[in-house]
């Protein structure tokens, strides 16, 4: 079959597909390739619930093992027509502890043509934790994966993690060994969790919360604050607020809230459980807050794959690095941008930590990335670009300050609707900090027409005696004196407004 001539993907790498058996649901994803921001091409997923009534049958359900055999024959069709070179198939709980478990994988792998990987409770803690490893930066805190049949629980730094552990307290075996008592499945998770050593290192750090249904609860909590920025991925919440919140869903009715209309009807039944299991554990490891997470077990076991190079590199720049390959007129000269706007930032009186390092970086890669559009909607669709991408490797406020610079790039520096939203996520520091940047990059665009070898020649430097009544001047080479004209200097005075400067130009 003739292949597409498309180039809106990576060359050089090939697709792979994750099958994941879980508990509640099983789930095909195909990502783009192995690399070390992996982007999706498909995902599907079928809730079989092939944990019910596992605790107290001791036997996956038989509907479920039906329905989960069925789709295995949709998923093995799937990733052959994506032309997936590698296929990953893991399983858990359900299919570890049941008496029918064996069976059902023998079958599962005659349908997928390859081995199912039946993961040990330790595995699904290690998988789960490096999955939040390679979707934050230097994390620091306690990675919990919710299924149907288990939570994993691992002790996250950085690169490295720490005391794996897994708890039958998932929201179907919950449901199951509770008799479907809200009151019951609150003291059957309290007593495990209370006994965890993993949750007695947590005191006062993160909690990352990974699963479906945790980010079923995540996205009722959007939903109830009208939050404007619908990303799962490290949507956070102060514990104390969340441990309240959790409350009033462990205890509603499903209609006395219109926000759960947002929510799956298959994932309204659990949402209670859930919620009873993250509150629980939130008050026994005394977290500061809790980070809802989009990777999990099938990210972080493709983590693991990967060499010790790929593996360290920063997910959020090289993300925006392949973004800009894809789309960026010049990525050499967005790659000059992130630097040369590294070195003018301290004259106007910034001195950055690391993290806001990289978020300027990451926005000035991303800075070309809507040219295409018609120019009176290129700053609105390089802000949603940004703002829901699946970026990882960034807190919601640096989301939103690269999408706010890339949309003040465009559209000017003033704050109006579209901008609001955003605004109110990023702060006041990175809302001015996007506004600089934003105005730098006005006037520079008008010196290089987007493509790379000028920007280096240029430097913003405190003001001479000879340069005038001015603080700043732009240093522009006599070469390029021809660049210097009306519309340069307008652009050079909404920045001096912006930043309280008197900027000027000098040549040579």
């Amino acid at each position: 079959m003739v292949e597409s001539e498309a180039q809106g993907r990576l060359p050089g790498i090939h697709p792979i597909s994750v099958v994941d058996i879980g508990s509640n649901s099983v789930r095909l994803v195909i990502y783009e390739g192995l690399n070390r921001s992996p982007s999706v091409l498909f995902n599907e997923k079928v809730l079989c619930g092939l944990g019910k009534g596992l605790a107290s049958t001791g036997r996956m359900d038989e509907s479920g093992v039906a329905r989960a055999l069925a789709a295995l024959t949709r998923f093995r069709a799937l990733s052959e027509q994506a032309r997936a070179s590698e296929m990953h198939v893991l399983a858990t709980a359900a299919a570890r502890e049941a008496e029918n478990g064996a069976d059902f994988i023998q079958k599962a792998e005659a349908i997928l043509g390859c081995r199912v990987r039946l993961l040990t409770g330790e595995e699904e803690a290690r998988f789960s934790a490096l999955g939040i490893i390679s979707g934050y930066y230097r994390p620091d805190g306690i990675s919990g994966d919710l299924g149907g049949g288990s939570l994993e629980l691992a002790d996250v730094r950085g690169s490295g993690y720490s005391g794996g552990q897994t708890l039958p307290l998932g929201g179907l075996r919950l449901a199951d060994m509770s008799g479907n008592s809200i009151s019951r499945a609150r003291a059957i998770a309290r007593s495990a969790l209370k006994k965890s050593p993993v949750l007695k290192g947590g005191e006062g750090r993160i909690f990352y919360a990974v699963g479906g249904t945790w980010r079923n609860i995540a996205k009722l909590h959007m939903e109830i604050t009208n939050y404007p920025l619908h990303m799962m991925q490290a949507y956070e919440i102060d514990a104390g607020t969340a441990i309240e919140f959790l409350g009033e869903v462990s205890a509603m009715k499903q209609s006395r809230i219109s926000a759960i209309k947002a929510i799956s009807r298959n994932r309204r039944g659990l949402l209670p459980y859930g919620a009873v299991a993250l509150q629980e554990t939130l008050t026994v490891m005394k977290a500061a807050r809790v980070s809802f997470s989009a990777l999990g077990v099938r990210e972080g076991y493709l983590y693991s794959l990967l060499g010790r190079t790929e593996a360290s590199r920063d997910p959020l720049l090289t993300a925006a690095g392949e973004l800009a390959i894809l789309r960026a007129r010049s990525p050499e000269h967005a790659r000059e941008l992130a630097a040369w706007t590294g070195r003018m930032f301290p004259v106007f009186g910034i001195e950055e930590t690391e993290e806001e390092s990289r978020y300027r970086q990451a926005a000035c890669l991303l800075a070309d990335i809507s040219w295409r559009a018609h120019p009176d909607y290129r700053g609105l669709q390089a802000l949603n670009i940004i703002a829901h991408s699946t970026f990882t490797g960034i807190s919601h406020a640096g989301r939103a300050y690269i999408a706010l610079a890339n949309y003040f790039r465009f559209e000017g520096l003033n704050d109006d609707g579209a901008s609001a939203g955003l605004a109110a996520i990023a702060g006041p520091k990175f809302l001015d900090y996007a506004k600089l940047l934003g105005g730098m990059l006005r006037v520079v665009y008008l010196f290089s027409a987007s493509m790379p070898g000028m920007v280096p020649q240029l430097a913003f430097a405190p003001a001479a005696p000879s340069d005038g009544d001015v603080d700043i001047v732009l240093i522009v080479p006599r070469s390029y004196e021809a660049f210097v004209g009306e519309r340069l200097e307008g652009r050079l005075q909404q920045l001096a407004k912006l930043t309280g400067k008197r900027l000027g130009f000098r040549v040579g």
